[in-house]
């Protein structure tokens, strides 16, 4: 096995257990090794520090497997993660109320650059990261071996594939190939889940506590669900008795899949109104017509991907939570969302304090929200924390 050795002075982040070594900390390996390949990690004097996947076309050249010296990373250490990672999702879907769910959640789990969701009788994987994508074969078999699904199914087709040397790939990795929709539940909601072509691994999982949440506030209230995907928040706040419901989303595909949801819950389509443009430019629209409503609900795309786009994508975020300010009724309610990871907690505080302020409203906040229980944060690994949310009241 390769070693790679940690430069003098960059071994405290290891000492602390965190799953990411970058280029800058390692002295490159003499002799050459595969990409995805396990390599042992050394101090500057030689001590054993972790085992971990090596990745030379990336940023982060090692993601680490495991820091026990006695832990071999073979099939049997990778059975053991899933079998651990699956147990502590069990009790969520023991009952049969709930029928999709995060799997395995990558570094949070200890299994760096691995996403594993569960669409009723479907898995979809995204294999994100070189030491994934090598182990693939095994992954996908000791994931069929522990669950009982009729089909496991790959969307490694997003850009941070780029960033490891790998191409983009999707399709069949075990059983059948899934039907064009996949029906899941959230409780007495039922949702229609495009796995293979849909946002994501198909759906947004992590918001699945808010989207309940949502559900609790939103009585009789005018409710405008902005970057609306499939309709979920707007499905829950009809089923906690909202007078009327504005989706709005830039994608024909979603405006259909939404309404079709509608449907599938037995939902007076009266009560919803779907709007097809751009979030930004239909709150202008909805301010210059003095438009207001009760309850607004701002679940944006990742604004920031990188620490380069943090001022543009902060930018974005104020400017869309300021018109959503503007949009309120007094007495309103705003539920408000960053997914970028560069944008820390307080940062998006401050930046909604900050367009409270410009839109002349006080404001409270009621509540923070956060990813799902099925995503959990690993101690060692803040940047899991990536979903932060705001409930947000205008006095």
């Amino acid at each position: 096995m390769a070693s790679i050795i940690i430069k003098a002075g960059s071994e405290d982040f290891l000492q602390r257990h965190h799953p990411w070594i970058f280029s800058g900390a390692v002295k490159e390996p003499a002799e050459p090794v595969h990409n995805g390949e396990t390599v042992t990690v050394l101090s500057s004097q030689g001590r054993w520090l972790a085992s971990g996947a090596y990745s030379p076309h990336s940023q982060i050249r090692v993601r680490v497997w495991s820091f026990d010296q006695d832990e071999e990373i073979t099939e049997t250490f990778f059975r053991g993660r899933l079998a651990r990672a699956l147990q502590i999702r069990a009790p969520l879907l023991a009952t049969g109320a709930l029928t999709a769910c995060r799997m395995v959640n990558a570094e949070s789990d200890g299994l760096p650059g691995l996403i594993v969701d569960r669409y009723g009788d479907f898995l979809v994987c995204q294999f994100l990261a070189a030491g994934t994508e090598y182990w693939k074969p095994v992954i996908v078999e000791q994931l069929a071996s522990l669950l009982s699904v009729k089909g496991i199914f790959e969307r490694s087709d997003t850009e941070t594939r780029q960033m490891e040397g790998l191409e983009p790939r999707t399709g069949v990795l075990f059983g059948e190939e899934p039907p064009d929709l996949v029906e899941i539940r959230e409780e007495d909601i039922r949702i229609f889940v495009d796995i293979r072509r849909g946002q994501k691994t198909g759906f947004y999982l992590d918001q699945r506590e808010n989207r309940k949440t949502v559900s609790a506030f939103a009585k009789d209230c005018e409710v405008l669900n902005g970057f609306a995907y499939t309709g979920g928040f707007g499905l829950w706040a009809l089923r906690g008795g909202a007078r009327h419901v504005t989706n709005i989303d830039t994608s024909s595909e979603a405006r259909r899949l939404s309404e079709r949801n509608l449907g599938l819950n037995a939902m007076d389509d009266r009560n919803v109104t779907h709007v097809e443009g751009d979030v930004f430019k239909v709150l202008r629209k909805y301010r210059d017509s003095r438009r207001q409503f009760d309850l607004i609900i701002l679940d944006p795309p990742k604004f920031v991907a990188s620490r380069r786009q943090l001022i543009a994508g902060c930018r974005g975020y104020k400017d869309i939570n300021l018109l959503a300010l503007k949009l309120l009724r007094p007495g309103g309610l705003l539920f408000t969302f960053s997914c970028s990871g560069h944008v820390a907690p307080a940062l998006f505080q401050k930046i909604v304090a900050d367009a409270a302020l410009d839109a002349g409203r006080d404001v409270q906040i009621l509540g923070y929200l956060g990813q799902s229980s099925d995503h959990p944060i690993a101690l060692n690994f803040p940047e899991g924390h990536y979903l932060k949310g705001l409930i947000c009241k205008v006095l």
